[in-house]
């Protein structure tokens, strides 16, 4: 599975990006979507995830209510709407695929080559 992430950018304190992640092969559905992201100097942490049919989702704490993820299975894509927008949010943020549906970057064996968002105070 090939994965490619697309959207970040930058954008003040407030605001809002919509991120997407699109996946080669027609093995999309059999996959349950993750979206982690790493700040400068940090570790890698989970934001949310998606389960194969969508009618699971996870999030981080730090994210509920403000991000939404969504997958469209026909067009082999996941979404990240990020909402309201925090300084705390920059990251580059990565997409990435598991055969289950778990919060853990150790289940997942499939990753993009992530998108940078910057989110100015």
């Amino acid at each position: 599975v090939q994965l490619q992430a697309s959207g970040g950018g930058l954008v003040q304190a407030g605001g809002s990006l919509s991120l997407s992640c699109a996946t080669s092969g027609r093995t999309f559905s059999r996959y349950a979507m993750g979206w982690f992201r790493q700040a400068p100097g940090k570790e890698r942490e989970f934001v949310s995830s998606i389960s194969r049919n969508g009618d699971s989702t996870y999030y981080a704490d730090s994210v509920k209510g403000r991000f939404t993820v969504s997958r469209d299975n026909a067009k082999n894509t996941v979404y990240l709407q990020m909402d309201s927008l925090k300084p705390e949010d920059t990251a580059i943020y990565y997409c990435a695929a598991a055969l289950t549906h778990v919060a853990w970057s150790a289940a997942y064996g499939y990753w993009g080559q992530g998108t940078l968002v910057t989110v100015s105070s």
